[in-house]
Protein backbone atom coordinates (compact mmCIF):
# COMPACT_ATOMS: atom_id res chain seq x y z
CA UNK A 1 0.00 0.00 0.00
CA UNK A 2 2.61 2.50 1.02
CA UNK A 3 4.05 1.89 -3.03
CA UNK A 4 0.99 2.61 -4.72
CA UNK A 5 0.84 5.72 -2.51
CA UNK A 6 4.37 7.14 -3.68
CA UNK A 7 3.25 7.09 -7.38
CA UNK A 8 0.20 9.22 -6.72
CA UNK A 9 2.54 11.69 -5.69
CA UNK A 10 2.62 15.34 -8.42
CA UNK A 11 5.69 16.60 -9.16
CA UNK A 12 5.63 20.05 -9.22
CA UNK A 13 8.25 21.77 -11.85
CA UNK A 14 8.24 25.53 -13.37
CA UNK A 15 6.13 24.49 -16.02
CA UNK A 16 3.11 22.82 -13.93
CA UNK A 17 2.51 25.92 -11.49
CA UNK A 18 1.07 28.73 -13.82
CA UNK A 19 -1.22 31.76 -12.87
CA UNK A 20 -2.90 34.15 -14.97
CA UNK A 21 -1.26 35.91 -18.03
CA UNK A 22 -1.44 39.21 -18.33
CA UNK A 23 -4.39 38.95 -21.86
CA UNK A 24 -6.59 36.76 -19.45
CA UNK A 25 -6.36 39.55 -16.61
CA UNK A 26 -7.11 42.27 -19.46
CA UNK A 27 -10.38 40.21 -20.52
CA UNK A 28 -11.75 39.13 -17.60
CA UNK A 29 -11.73 42.94 -16.59
CA UNK A 30 -12.65 44.21 -20.36
CA UNK A 31 -15.83 41.25 -19.59
CA UNK A 32 -16.43 43.60 -16.25
CA UNK A 33 -16.26 46.72 -17.51
CA UNK A 34 -19.01 45.78 -20.06
CA UNK A 35 -21.82 44.24 -18.42
CA UNK A 36 -20.82 47.29 -15.25
CA UNK A 37 -21.74 49.97 -18.44
CA UNK A 38 -25.07 47.70 -19.18
CA UNK A 39 -25.72 47.53 -15.77
CA UNK A 40 -25.52 50.97 -14.04
CA UNK A 41 -28.15 52.89 -15.65
CA UNK A 42 -30.85 50.58 -14.88
CA UNK A 43 -29.58 50.71 -11.56
CA UNK A 44 -29.57 54.42 -11.31
CA UNK A 45 -32.93 54.39 -12.83
CA UNK A 46 -34.69 52.60 -9.85
CA UNK A 47 -32.35 54.47 -7.12
CA UNK A 48 -34.37 57.99 -8.90
CA UNK A 49 -36.97 56.28 -8.92
CA UNK A 50 -37.22 55.02 -5.30
CA UNK A 51 -35.99 58.40 -3.66
CA UNK A 52 -38.94 59.66 -5.68
CA UNK A 53 -41.49 57.35 -3.77
CA UNK A 54 -40.12 58.47 -0.89
CA UNK A 55 -40.65 62.05 -1.46
CA UNK A 56 -44.65 61.15 -2.56
CA UNK A 57 -44.87 59.31 0.49
CA UNK A 58 -43.41 62.16 2.60
CA UNK A 59 -46.12 64.09 0.78
CA UNK A 60 -48.79 62.03 1.63
CA UNK A 61 -47.79 62.05 5.08
CA UNK A 62 -47.91 66.38 4.89
CA UNK A 63 -51.67 65.78 3.84
CA UNK A 64 -52.70 63.12 6.83
CA UNK A 65 -51.19 66.32 9.01
CA UNK A 66 -52.78 69.18 7.38
CA UNK A 67 -56.47 67.42 7.64
CA UNK A 68 -55.87 66.62 11.29
CA UNK A 69 -55.06 70.22 11.58
CA UNK A 70 -58.07 71.77 9.64
CA UNK A 71 -60.35 69.22 12.07
CA UNK A 72 -59.31 71.88 14.98
CA UNK A 73 -59.03 74.90 12.56
CA UNK A 74 -60.59 77.57 10.45
CA UNK A 75 -58.23 77.07 7.24
CA UNK A 76 -55.59 74.98 6.62
CA UNK A 77 -52.06 75.02 7.70
CA UNK A 78 -49.14 76.81 6.97
CA UNK A 79 -45.32 75.19 6.49
CA UNK A 80 -44.84 77.01 9.34
CA UNK A 81 -47.62 75.43 11.61
CA UNK A 82 -46.58 71.54 10.64
CA UNK A 83 -43.47 70.12 10.66
CA UNK A 84 -42.41 69.94 6.88
CA UNK A 85 -39.71 66.66 6.37
CA UNK A 86 -36.17 67.28 6.28
CA UNK A 87 -34.71 65.80 2.47
CA UNK A 88 -31.49 65.43 0.72
CA UNK A 89 -33.45 64.76 -2.30
CA UNK A 90 -36.56 67.49 -2.00
CA UNK A 91 -37.91 70.48 -0.86
CA UNK A 92 -41.32 70.18 0.95
CA UNK A 93 -43.71 73.38 0.61
CA UNK A 94 -47.48 74.31 0.88
CA UNK A 95 -48.89 76.41 -1.64
CA UNK A 96 -52.18 77.94 -2.77
CA UNK A 97 -53.39 77.91 1.05
CA UNK A 98 -56.91 78.55 2.23
CA UNK A 99 -60.13 77.73 4.14
CA UNK A 100 -61.04 74.84 1.46
CA UNK A 101 -57.71 73.92 -0.55
CA UNK A 102 -54.15 73.75 -0.37
CA UNK A 103 -51.32 71.87 -2.66
CA UNK A 104 -48.15 70.32 -1.12
CA UNK A 105 -45.33 70.51 -3.54
CA UNK A 106 -42.12 68.83 -3.34
CA UNK A 107 -39.15 70.00 -5.71
CA UNK A 108 -35.81 67.65 -6.75
CA UNK A 109 -32.74 68.93 -5.53
CA UNK A 110 -29.58 67.66 -5.82
CA UNK A 111 -29.05 64.29 -7.52
CA UNK A 112 -32.46 63.89 -7.76
CA UNK A 113 -32.90 66.52 -10.51
CA UNK A 114 -31.71 63.84 -12.82
CA UNK A 115 -35.10 62.63 -12.68
CA UNK A 116 -36.49 64.18 -15.98
CA UNK A 117 -40.40 65.05 -16.31
CA UNK A 118 -40.62 64.18 -12.29
CA UNK A 119 -38.37 67.12 -10.59
CA UNK A 120 -41.98 68.22 -9.51
CA UNK A 121 -44.46 66.64 -7.64
CA UNK A 122 -47.43 68.40 -6.39
CA UNK A 123 -51.00 66.98 -4.80
CA UNK A 124 -53.95 69.45 -3.06
CA UNK A 125 -56.96 68.44 -0.91
CA UNK A 126 -58.31 66.44 -3.18
CA UNK A 127 -56.25 64.26 -4.13
CA UNK A 128 -55.41 65.26 -7.68
CA UNK A 129 -51.64 64.19 -8.24
CA UNK A 130 -49.62 65.84 -10.79
CA UNK A 131 -47.50 64.66 -12.97
CA UNK A 132 -49.42 61.80 -13.04
CA UNK A 133 -47.30 59.59 -14.76
CA UNK A 134 -44.66 60.21 -11.48
CA UNK A 135 -47.30 58.61 -9.10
Amino acid sequence: MGESLSHMRLIYTKDSIRGMTLIELMVVLAIVAILAMLVYPTFEGHILKSRRNDGATQLLRIKLQQESYRLNNPSYATGNQLTLPPSDYYDFSIVNIGATSYTLVAIAKGTQQADSGCQTLAVDQSMHKTPAQCW
